[in-house]
């Protein structure tokens, strides 16, 4: 039976932590200390916090979402202490234009959010899912190395006068054999070979990357879920296991419009009174997950409402009925609205699409949590 609960706001950096501890009874949290960043010192920390308050005391420590990651989360778990990552979004502002901001005074902000619970924690993944989303983000990585070696590419090719007079599209072989059959002078010849051998060493990796992606997608435990999200237009393997090593346990939001809501799609608002101002979406929570969602959108804007294509068949080929079912209703639905905001409406392409991911994400969390109805 705990009688006394101590709460531990910790200011983490790579190099060293700020400590404060705070009790309700309380009227400021303790003076600061200050430590290297080593786990094992904020133990001894606890330790002399129960010395002093008696064993009896409950000690629940917490630290913003930062650079530090979950390492010291799990670090403390692994020792039966109780931590908290908190978001640093949901935490009080300080009012006022002025604001004071120090390592000392954001630690014992910390701890009384942890005693007030004036924040919401962050979801923890497994290490599986974590060691997956690392994996995941490095291509996302590679795949922006790539996009910038193509554009420096055709940046130095405009630069020296070299037009491509094929089709439109860069980037096919067509375009590429052309590339390589271009003569230039000295040096000029030996910088664009250095730009096309750095293409072709990304490509070749992006793919081994993506072929690996599969074989993890292929995995427990992500077979089934992959399969089933891989039913929605605009979804294939790389997204869908994306959604499910960013997001994690879908089961911790109540309803739909709160997973909307942690991807940041749903609109802002400004209101007093009787005036009512809408805004544009929040764009908080998870950005990764909003972007590949607004991303899969864009498919719904091509194509006959109830099309079916060969490779979206395929895609659904081996789910259960139910599942299929379902997708095939979102698919249809969501592809009408498009087109009814668009040419309906006149709204914006970009407008609608985001709308558009907004509903698919209510979709994906129906799927998820097994409330197809």
């Amino acid at each position: 039976m705990y009688y006394n609960t101590a709460y531990v706001g910790m200011d983490v950096h790579k190099e060293s932590f700020t400590l404060r501890y705070f009790m309700v009874e309380m009227d400021t949290p303790s003076a600061p200390v200050r430590i290297p960043a080593d786990y094992k010192l904020v133990l001894k920390y606890l330790d002399s916090i129960r010395n002093h308050l008696g064993d009896d005391v409950r000690i629940i420590c917490g630290y913003e979402a930062g650079c530090l990651g979950y390492t010291l989360y799990r670090q403390l778990v692994s020792h039966n202490q109780e931590c908290v990552i908190l978001a640093p979004s949901t935490m009080p502002e300080p009012k006022g234009k002025k604001k004071i901001k120090t390592d000392n005074r954001d630690a014992g902000d910390i701890a009384t959010s942890l005693a007030y619970r004036t924040y919401k924690p962050v979801h923890v993944p497994t290490e599986q899912d974590e060691q997956v989303k690392e994996f995941l983000r490095m291509r996302d990585d590679h795949k922006q190395a790539l996009k910038k070696i193509k554009q420096q590419i055709l940046a130095f090719c405009l630069r020296h006068g070299l037009q491509y007079e094929g089709t439109k599209n860069h980037w096919t072989a067509t375009h590429l054999q052309w590339l390589h059959s271009l003569a230039l002078e000295a040096v000029y010849q030996e910088t664009l070979e250095e730009y096309l051998l750095t293409y072709r060493q990304l490509a070749d990796k992006l793919e081994r990357l993506d072929r690996r992606i599969e074989e993890l997608a292929a995995g427990d435990p992500y077979r089934d879920h992959v399969k089933k999200l891989s039913c929605f237009l605009g979804i294939k393997t790389y997204t869908a296991l994306s959604v499910l090593t960013e997001v994690g346990d879908f089961n911790r939001f109540p309803i739909a419009n709160q997973f909307a809501s942690y991807l940041g799609l749903v609109p802002g608002e400004h209101s007093s009174s009787d005036n009512r101002n809408r805004l544009g979406i929040t764009k908080a929570g998870n950005r990764h997950v909003r972007m590949l969602l607004i991303e899969a959108a864009q498919r719904y804007g091509r194509g006959k409402v109830g099309y079916k294509s060969n490779a979206l068949k395929d895609r659904q080929a081996g789910n259960e009925p139910a599942v299929i079912a379902y997708a095939d209703r979102a698919n249809e639905r969501l592809r009408r609205r498009y087109y009814h905001m668009v040419l309906g409406n006149n709204k914006k392409a970009n407008v609608a699409k985001v709308a558009i991911a907004r509903e698919l994400a209510c979709f994906i969390w129906g799927m998820m949590t097994g409330k197809m109805a």
